[in-house]
């Protein structure tokens, strides 16, 4: 007996269960992952941080699971054998868009595996963009992934029709990258268009308001926390991209034979304290000027599990401590340990109001972090 075929919803919850594993889009980091949570008719719904402050959700969902890949990271990769199902442009549209009626979406972050080759999938991708924009009269949030290996025209289209793209690099070196899969090259698939994406989306340019993200696997292949590091730094400086996220590979999910299956292998406890770290130091390059070559390392070219690369930064020059707190200027105020934006920025207005702070106290109430930054400053008056 032929096995019956799933409806538009029933294939929405495959595939939308299915994107979990992309985390390039708004909807963040492990910290807020964890509050996806699923509609009443089993769609995953992801919180998202809207550029002026605050939260909304987002539909994430695969356009589809089938794939020509062999990524072998990927749970979805070619050889695996399981149900594959596929959405047509019109059902993705109509049903986000019952979902904006109902006041239920801020947006709609599209990815896929790909079907028959890259341009085709991303032409199906594009049309659903198009439907939403041209048809339903659209004009909120749209994130589409860029496919590897897609043509100029294709990119340019997405980013005509989008808010937001990305593709993936998942490792940061190519040697890493050819661990992983056989059926793309890291230059012209991945880092080609990475590049092309930001040659379309630079200051001054017609789609300068489009957001440009990606993301790296950590753990499955051979990279060291400094090669990632390095490349953040540098797709930050050079590229202009807005944010890169860090996902920790899932043992068990791909290939056995991958250098992130082998024995000796991490706990998946410092697998994720890895990932961690990795955003922090992102936040320290991001948001507190530090360059990728301040970033501390062990000796392995990995990132301390045991603290925060921002106190491990601040134990390895002691020159810099203590640090006066009513002398120092912002970017080195964001260096002490347990100082953060707020907490800075409270420092300055109280000094621009001609106020000396005398202790931590005239802060507020310590707690952990402000205890921790009490080893490094001092209040000179």
């Amino acid at each position: 007996m032929a096995s019956r075929s799933l409806d538009t919803y029933e294939k929405l919850q495959v595939l939308a269960d299915a994107s979990r594993f992309d985390l390039a889009c708004a909807c963040g980091t492990k910290q807020n992952a964890d509050h996806r949570q699923r509609g009443q008719d089993g769609m995953w719904l992801y919180p998202v941080s809207l550029p002026n402050g605050g939260t909304s959700i987002m539909l994430k969902t695969l356009l589809s699971n089938a794939c020509v890949n062999d990524c072998r990271y990927c749970p979805f990769r070619r050889e695996r054998n399981f149900r594959r199902c596929t959405l047509a442009p019109e059902e993705v549209a109509r049903v986000f868009m019952d979902y904006v009626r109902r006041r239920q979406v801020f947006g709609l972050f599209l990815s896929s595996g790909v079907i028959r080759d890259p341009d085709h999938t991303m032409d199906r991708m594009i049309a659903v963009a198009r439907l939403l924009r041209q048809n339903h009269q659209y004009r909120g949030y749209i994130h589409l992934k860029v496919i590897p290996g897609a043509s100029d025209g294709a990119i340019a289209e997405a980013v005509r029709w989008a808010n937001a793209v990305s593709i993936n690099l998942e490792t940061p070196t190519r040697s890493a990258f050819g661990l992983l899969s056989t059926s793309k090259d890291y230059e012209r698939d991945i880092v080609r268009p990475l590049k092309r994406i930001s040659e379309l989306t630079a200051r001054g340019t017609p789609h300068a308001r489009v957001k440009q993200t990606t993301q790296f696997i950590v753990g499955a292949s051979t990279e060291r926390d400094i090669d990632l590091v390095t490349a953040t730094f540098r797709l930050y400086r050079r590229l202009g991209l807005n944010r890169v996220y860090f996902s920790a590979y899932q043992r068990g999910l791909g290939d056995p034979a991958l250098p992130g299956e082998q024995n000796p292998a991490p706990a998946p406890g410092d697998l994720l304290t890895r990932e961690h770290r990795l955003y922090q130091a992102d936040w320290l390059m991001r948001k507190y000027g530090f360059a990728a070559d301040e970033i501390p390392f062990e000796q392995d070219g990995n990132l301390s599990l045991e603290a925060d690369p921002k106190e491990v930064w601040a134990r390895r020059h002691p020159e810099f401590f203590p640090l006066d707190v009513n002398q120092a200027d912002r970017e080195e105020l964001l260096r002490v340990p347990g100082f953060g934006q707020v907490t800075v920025a409270a420092i300055l207005d109280a000094r621009k109001n001609g106020g000396k702070l005398r202790s931590l106290e005239n802060l507020g109430k310590p707690g952990k972090r402000l205890k921790k930054a009490a080893n490094y400053v001092k209040f000179g008056y």
